[in-house]
């Protein structure tokens, strides 16, 4: 199952610790997933749920909090992509539920963003918030470049609520509209963990860690494997370049090279590639790499003098455009 599966499926079997935060889960779902609608002059209330486990709960809420009775509808996804959809309709006393649950004012006209009482409430009430949205209109990413958990809004107000919430519990969220759609996310892999404990979702919670960490720890890797690689590359640029250059200084200098320098030359043309490291063991007796990179610099320098005084091309000369390129 998708993350965003697995946290509903936990989020849907949490026990609120109070009626309120029940009471501020049930007004948020409806909110969220819910609608009303005027028949025949009466109210009627519609929560549409992609989860058969949340719209059990939402029902035995209601029943709980208000003695409201309500019933179910499966409706048959449209495509491959949209799944069932589960349709809780309250139709009984709907009005009086509408006004108790914030949906609707004292005059009967619709609420835009969540009740007041709602937006001015605790942790337990923010938790509580959170966990109603996300049931109803809710997506979690997997850890990565684009992850983020996201709810989508009923309106600009409500979204401006949930970063409240959001902030009450730790996590700062950020709310943006994309094609007419007010949505608001987390994306910070640490605030979205902080979120989902929040809410109360332990075992995703753990998930959600463990996935951070692995994929971390992949990046980790990788970047330090890019590193070594181009390490690697750059170091036997410079050691053929080096032994271009150590070339060009025996033509201009000719039987004119001290022994020692002599022998530290001719070790970086045999061994093109190795490392100045590498190339102080072939040496007897042993030389350390500054040894042998002052022998091979005092060569150049000595080579690159003769040409100035002669007027001819230096030991750089013989560097190509490849040689001279960057990682």
């Amino acid at each position: 199952m998708s993350l965003t599966t697995d946290l509903k499926d936990e989020l849907a079997r949490i026990q609120p610790v109070t009626q309120q935060a029940m009471a501020a889960e049930v007004a948020t779902i409806l909110r969220f997933a819910g609608g009303l609608h005027l028949v025949s002059g009466r109210i009627l209330i519609e929560a549409e749920l992609d989860s058969p486990v949340a719209a059990r709960r939402l029902r035995a809420f209601l029943q709980l909090l208000y003695n409201a009775e309500s019933t179910v509808v499966v409706v048959s996804g449209g495509s491959l992509k949209r799944g069932k959809r589960y349709v809780v309709r309250v139709v009984h006393k709907a009005d009086e539920l509408a006004r108790m649950t914030g949906l609707v004012d004292s005059l009967r006209r619709p609420v835009r963003g969540l009740p007041a009482s709602l937006v001015a409430s605790g942790h337990e009430d923010s938790a509580a918030i959170w966990r109603g949205a996300f049931l109803a209109r809710g997506s979690l990413m997997e850890p990565g470049r684009s992850t983020s958990l996201e709810v989508t809004c009923p309106g600009p107000e409500v979204a401006l609520a949930m970063v409240g919430c959001a902030r009450r519990l730790g996590a700062a969220a950020r709310s943006k509209e994309v094609r007419g759609t007010d949505r608001v996310s987390v994306r910070d892999s640490e605030a979205i963990g902080q979120l989902i404990e929040a809410m109360g979702a332990k075992e995703t919670f753990k998930t959600w860690q463990d996935r951070r960490e692995r994929r971390e720890a992949r990046g980790s890797a990788n970047r330090l494997a890019n590193f070594d690689d181009a390490n690697l590359r750059r170091s036997a640029r410079a050691a053929v370049a080096a032994g271009a250059r150590v070339e060009r200084a025996f033509e201009i200098l000719g039987n004119e090279v001290p022994a020692h320098l002599l022998e530290a030359g001719k070790l970086r043309l045999q061994y093109k590639q190795a490392s100045l490291e590498e190339l102080g063991k072939h040496t007897d007796p042993p030389l350390t790499k500054d040894a042998v990179a002052g022998r091979i610099r005092r060569l150049l320098a000595m080579a690159d003098k003769a040409a100035h005084e002669r007027g001819i091309p230096d030991t750089e000369a013989a560097l190509t455009l490849e040689m001279l390129e960057e990682d």
